[in-house]
């Protein structure tokens, strides 16, 4: 179904630090990475075709997760922040060229608290046209909790405990939504992906039959939204599993496997919505890979 981009980037290089995270924006096709690292720059910005643009710092102390937004009006890129420093503890807005717009959480301090709100090692957010955004917290923290907060960043609503039942988790790792109004979650040490309602935080269903050898770390749709690409870290694997349509979630279905090479560890992904490709954040290669979809 997908075979390596063997020329993308153009100069790996360029990937100084443990490449924690990526994301795609198909709109300008810009393809963000989030890396790990003393003294190396946190964030890098790619073109489609794999050329290096330009790289920034502030504020990014410890990248886990990166999301782009693009709205009508502009685009802007979303980063958890995992650190334990001054800038930790907080999911991030940006401009494209890394000017800080806006800050959740209390920088610098993990707790539990809405008002304010506060974090423990957010490990992803996604956030929809609308405004509304949805945050995996966290990374191993005292928190293992799905957020669904408004464009004010104000929550609607909040599911989600430490522990194996429905609608518990153990790190909560990534989440994306689908057209169908369901919000996918890879419950990592669970070794499970738990599905709810985008409306009312409902739980609709789990999967964990795919999961026996290691948890899934990532959860991104194919562009046409037919399948759902999961990255396992510890058997350095990216399993392609059929998406149900509208209804019922049903059992898990892995359509197929890529195997990635021993030690590569691939952390998190994502799609490109528009031509298709997945691009893989690995922290055991240090590198990002990009996977075209075979016509």
């Amino acid at each position: 179904m997908y075979k390596l981009d063997i020329g993308w980037p153009k100069i790996p290089e360029y990937f100084t630090g443990q490449t924690f995270c990526v994301a795609v924006d198909s709109l300008h096709r810009l393809v963000y990475v989030g890396q790990r690292g003393d003294n190396v720059p946190k964030v890098l910005v790619f073109s489609e075709e794999g050329y290096f643009l330009y790289s920034w710092n502030n504020t990014v102390e410890m990248p886990h997760g990166i999301f782009v937004l693009n709205t009508a009006t502009d685009s802007s890129v979303w980063i958890t922040d995992v650190g334990t420093g001054k800038y930790g503890h907080t999911v991030k807005q940006y401009s494209p060229s890394g000017k800080l717009m806006q800050v959740l959480g209390t920088p610098g301090n993990a707790g539990s608290s809405l008002i304010p709100l506060q974090f423990d090692q957010p490990a992803e957010v996604f956030v929809e046209e609308s405004g509304d955004m949805y945050i995996v917290d966290g990374d191993g923290g005292m928190n293992n909790r799905l957020l669904k907060l408004s464009d004010d960043y104000k929550e609607i609503w909040l599911t989600g405990t430490n522990g194996t039942g429905i609608g518990q988790f153990n790190i909560p790792h990534s989440v994306t939504v689908d057209p169908f109004g369901r919000v996918w979650v890879a419950d990592r040490d669970n070794k499970r992906i738990q599905v709810f309602d985008k409306v009312t935080g409902e739980w609709l269903g789990s999967w964990s039959s795919c999961f026996s050898e290691d948890g899934p770390y990532s959860v991104r749709f194919t562009a046409n939204y037919k399948y759902l690409i999961v990255a396992q870290l510890n058997i350095n694997r990216l399993a392609i599993l059929a998406a149900p349509p509208v209804g019922s979630i049903g059992d898990c279905i892995m359509v197929n496997a890529v195997q990635l090479a021993d030690e590569t560890k691939p952390h998190l992904v994502d799609v490109d919505m528009k031509s298709g490709a997945v691009y893989v954040a690995e922290i055991g290669a240090q590198q990002v890979q990009k996977y075209i979809p075979l016509s």
